[in-house]
């Protein structure tokens, strides 16, 4: 877990900077500027449309006496995606923005899901 920390919190924002000089170089430093301004926000937008849709649907399954599964990982990749899009980059924008593309977002969702249980698979057999 340490390297995935070191990795979020030392590489990806040098990254981040290389990006944006690089994309600075190349466009110049207001028009860099206006783009991540942008992008935040069309991701706010994003968020708060795909975060009401979630709401709807779990509103809805648990009418149905569902539990509302999917629902709540969905909103934890927009919450995810929420705070990617708060961080000034063109990688972290990027990121966010797939992850509140609905297809994207489920084949994640499947991904979490399928490592949730080889977890506790593992977790059960090494109890025994």
């Amino acid at each position: 877990m340490f390297p995935l920390l070191a990795l979020l919190f030392l590489v990806v924002p040098f990254l981040e900077l290389f990006v944006i000089i690089k994309v600075g170089q190349a466009v110049g430093a207001g028009w860099t500027v206006g783009v991540l301004v942008l992008v935040s926000i069309v991701g706010a937008w994003m968020v708060k449309r795909e975060g009401v849709g979630v709401l709807r649907r779990a509103r809805a399954r648990i009418r149905a006496g569902e539990v509302p599964g999917n629902e709540l990982t969905d909103g934890v990749f927009i919450l995810f995606a929420g705070a990617l899009l708060l961080t000034p980059g063109f990688l972290t924008d990027m990121l966010g923005i797939l992850l509140l593309v609905p297809p994207v977002r489920a084949g994640m969702r499947r991904a979490a899901t399928r490592s949730y249980r080889r977890r506790r698979g593992r977790r059960r057999t090494q109890q025994w």
